[in-house]
């Protein structure tokens, strides 16, 4: 990593500065070559109490700055992102693994998008408009920020998950505390030493490094924090329910996913082919709304799985430094061997491996690398099919009716996202109503957008990150009703007591 994030004090950003940990000291590996990169030395729970008491210091004025004055920081937020991009891409890559094509070209220009985006949202937080909606009163409606939220963000996209939790926090008048993953703090870090160079008041973003167990859940169950939002696993953001339900505290969960990609017969097949390679592979295929299970019309299996394991075998593994590299390492070698190990399971029950399914061996051998797998002939019920691999694997299972092919791709725990490839419009229409997701694509899979709202149904959680939606998770909604008649007797007050008295 760069200078900026490296050396003793430099993985806290607390009130405005770096300063070292408390906690015990860990070293972070490089996951495309197996080196050390840099040690870190952890938080504690006394400094999160400390980042706690700076948020909850910085509170009351942040809150009641005017929109515009809180739109102006975060617009010169977004310029200030803009100006590091080159240095936020690099430090990206260099704690994921992934290619910098993908951090230089997909995840910081989505990440200055985003600033923008609520630069402008800041001002437009509204509710509906005064209005006498009940006898002898004027109603109306106040947004008020809920105070200090307490954020966990994952190892997947660092940089832009950090955003998705701390612009709409602060945007709404929150003070934020962020706990990144311990894997991949350096950009998160990076985003709060560029806030502070826009203007944005000490104690504002807050950013502590450790582990979940280390710090996460003491900053979920800190008295003094006053919402608690998390993307992550299912497992783990049951586990934040259970420590916020303690003390009633709000919860927003973006948890796991297993998008359905379903195909119908009368679909572009090369557009669709395309579509399921760059949705599986996105990000090594750690990504919660990939690709994951293509359900495919019984017509166009055969043509469609064998043109998906062509274009696999064409994706360019290797050093994500390498510019024609179009897939980079996985996160870590043990998740590389999680991932391998629902390839292995499922060869043992039967299924095919018609792409991939192996660790690339010669100059890549050190690093955490895996090749795009493509799985047929496994069963609905298996685990390579209903469960989270969080790899570049795809499992393809044909279907006949229609109605199959939907049933078909409901049939998981999870609901964040999916997609429908059919050239009918009376296909396109019923896929978006039936799919139970959170977002469906029509003839397409991936691309979001700020102004648009991202998050799930069933298991893979509640609430909505980026768009205008995203201050529902923010703000108080405070009802307002001013009384306009002015006698001392109200004719509701008649079903309590009777006048005259």
């Amino acid at each position: 990593m760069p200078s900026t994030t490296t050396g003793g004090g430099r993985h806290q950003f607390i009130d405005g500065s770096y300063r070292d940990g408390s906690g015990e000291e860990a070293v972070r590996i490089n996951p495309a070559t197996g080196d050390a990169a840099e040690t870190i030395r952890y938080a504690g729970t006394g400094d999160v109490d400390s980042a706690v008491a700076a948020a909850k210091r910085a509170f009351p004025a942040w809150s009641k700055a005017t929109p515009a004055e809180r739109s102006s920081a975060i617009l010169k937020l977004a310029a200030e992102l803009e100006r590091r991009a080159a240095e936020l891409a690099a430090v990206e890559t260099a704690q994921t693994g992934k290619s910098l094509r993908m951090s230089t070209n997909f995840d910081v220009p989505g990440t200055v998008d985003n600033a923008a985006f609520f630069a402008g949202a800041a001002r437009h937080l509204q509710g509906l408009a005064a209005g006498e909606y009940g006898a002898g009163g004027t109603s109306m409606i106040r947004r008020e920020a809920i105070g200090v939220v307490g954020s966990i963000s994952p190892w997947n996209y660092p940089l832009q998950m950090a955003a998705w939790k701390i612009l709409p926090a602060i945007a709404a008048g929150n003070t934020i505390v962020l706990k990144p993953s311990e894997l991949t703090p350096g950009t998160s870090l990076l985003f709060a030493e560029a806030a502070k160079a826009a203007g944005i008041p000490d104690g504002v973003v807050n950013i502590v490094t450790g582990t979940g167990r280390g710090i996460a859940e003491h900053l979920v169950t800190h008295p003094d924090v006053a919402m608690s939002s998390f993307t992550g696993s299912t497992a783990v953001g049951r586990r934040i329910m259970e420590l916020a339900s303690r003390s009633g505290k709000r919860v927003h969960l973006e948890l796991g996913g297993k998008a359905p990609f379903l195909v119908f017969d009368d679909a572009d097949l090369e557009a669709a082919a395309h579509g399921a390679v760059a949705g599986a592979v996105i990000n090594g295929g750690q990504d919660c709304t990939a690709a994951t299970r293509a359900y495919v019309q019984a017509p166009l299996f055969e043509a469609f799985t064998a043109r998906v394991a062509e274009l696999m075998d064409q994706v360019r593994v290797g050093d994500p430094l390498d510019p024609e590299t179009d897939l980079g390492s996985l996160i870590s070698h043990a998740h590389r061997d999680r991932v391998a190990g629902f390839v292995e399971r499922a060869r043992g029950y039967g299924a095919k491996v018609l792409a991939g399914g192996f660790a690339p061996d010669g100059g890549l051998a050190g690093g955490a690398f895996y090749r795009p797998t493509l799985v047929t002939n496994a069963a609905q019920d298996s685990e390579i099919v209903q469960e989270e691999i969080f790899g570049p694997v795809l499992a393809a299972l044909p279907f006949e009716s229609d109605d199959e092919g939907l049933a078909l791709a409901n049939n998981t725990a999870y609901g964040l996202a999916a997609s429908a490839w059919t050239r009918d419009l009376q296909r396109s229409l019923r896929a978006a109503e039936e799919l139970q997701a959170g977002c469906v694509w029509i003839n397409e899979h991936i691309p979001i957008v700020s102004e648009m709202p991202h998050g799930g149904y069933k298991a893979s959680g509640f609430g909505k990150d980026m768009s205008a939606y995203s201050f529902e998770e923010y703000t108080n909604i405070k009802h307002v009703m001013l009384g306009r008649d002015t006698s001392a007797h109200k004719e509701w007050q008649d079903t309590v007591f009777a006048w005259p008295r």
